[in-house]
């Protein structure tokens, strides 16, 4: 070759390199990518996420409470997006509103060694927010498993064991739900003060066939004689009624008869008055006849007093003399006719009383 050419081609430049477009690009979202793959990671794996999770979320209703190397944080978060240390510290929310713990399948034997089942217990219970920390620290986050589903557990058994089949099936089992309740407050309050049991539910327990067929048998003559007692006691309530309205219908009638009696009574006791009223308007007016009568004769006996006055006399002697029809023929009828003399002699011999007699019996 010609070394011209070697010169040449030596001192020729190479062409340069190409870089890729999109080599800065990577460069500068790079690191924002592997920050939200560390934030965003796929929620299936929750322990996975809590340890390597930057950012991460409190839901409404609970805290966040924090570990970092297994040690129990006194740091606690209200609900809203927080930030934490990835693979250094570990998160989880703890539920501080009423939650409602479901214990289910219950075995226990009663005291007359029958097995029966409780097949579901609910339990509403709600954890103080101020008691998080030291819940935690005592019981760790499964704290309801040791005062609530094991707690159940072992006071149902203890309530089984210390009464009858009769008793927990049908006679005391109303008063279940308030004996766990307060079995179950007891203790929290004692241990785990943060713990408030809000209600227990129990559910019918599960008795064997064989004895459940002889409560049902049992319920059904109770039935049977309740619907006896009842209608006993249904006709016992119309023969009372039939009784108080026979009784309110004599009283009706009594009063009815009564009203009237006081009515007849009343009538009477008006003709009584009338009576004595007109008995009293005759007596009066008999008695001022009676009076008036006696008036007029004493007036006529006091007139006739008056009148008797020797002319009077002798005027009445004279008509009488006059109107006698009879004539007698004497020497002496001149002189009674006309003596005066012996007329004054009568008069002296009859005594004035007689005279007053002899005029009334005129």
């Amino acid at each position: 070759m010609d070394p011209n050419q070697q010169t040449a081609g030596a001192q020729q430049p190479r062409p340069p390199t190409r870089t890729s477009d999109s080599s800065p690009i990577l460069t500068v979202f790079l690191p924002f990518v592997a920050i939200a793959v560390m934030v965003l990671i796929p929620s299936s794996s929750s322990s996975f996420k809590n340890s390597f999770s930057i950012l991460h979320q409190v839901p409404e209703g609970h805290v966040g409470v924090y570990w970092r190397g297994g040690a129990l944080l006194k740091t606690i978060t209200e609900p809203g997006f927080h930030l934490k240390m990835p693979f250094i510290t570990q998160y989880e929310p703890v539920q501080v509103v009423l939650q409602t713990d479901m214990v289910t399948n219950i075995p226990c034997g009663t005291k007359g060694g029958v097995m029966i089942n409780f097949e579901k217990i609910e339990v509403v219970n709600r954890l103080h927010k101020e008691y998080v920390y030291e819940t935690l620290l005592n019981y760790g986050v499964h704290y309801d498993k040791t005062w609530i589903y094991d707690k159940i557990h072992h006071e149902i058994n203890q309530f089984c064991s210390s009464h009858g089949l009769q008793q927990v099936y049908i006679d005391v089992f109303d008063q279940i739900d308030e004996k766990m309740k307060d079995a179950l407050q007891v203790d929290c309050t004692r241990y785990a003060p943060g713990i408030e049991i809000i209600s227990v539910r129990v559910t019918k327990p599960t008795i064997p066939d064989s004895i459940r067929r002889n409560f049902e048998q049992m319920e059904e003559e109770r039935t049977k004689v309740l619907i006896a007692i009842e209608k006993q006691k249904v006709a016992e309530k119309e023969a009372e009624t039939k009784k108080k309205m026979a009784i309110s219908e004599a009283e009706k009638n009594a009063n009815v008869s009564l009203i009237l009696m006081e009515q007849k009574l009343l009538e009477k006791d008006g003709s009584r008055r009338q009576q004595e009223i007109e008995n009293q308007m005759y007596l009066a007016r008999e008695k001022s006849l009676a009076d008036a009568d006696f008036y007029r004769v004493t007036k006529e006996a006091e007139a006739n007093r008056l009148k008797l006055t020797p002319e009077f006399l002798e005027l009445k002697f004279i008509e009488a003399i006059a109107s006698n029809t009879k004539i007698f023929f004497g020497d002496k009828v001149p002189n009674m006719i006309f003596d005066q003399r012996l007329l004054g002699n009568f008069f002296k011999n009859v005594s004035r009383k007689a005279i007053e007699e002899a005029i009334a019996e005129a």
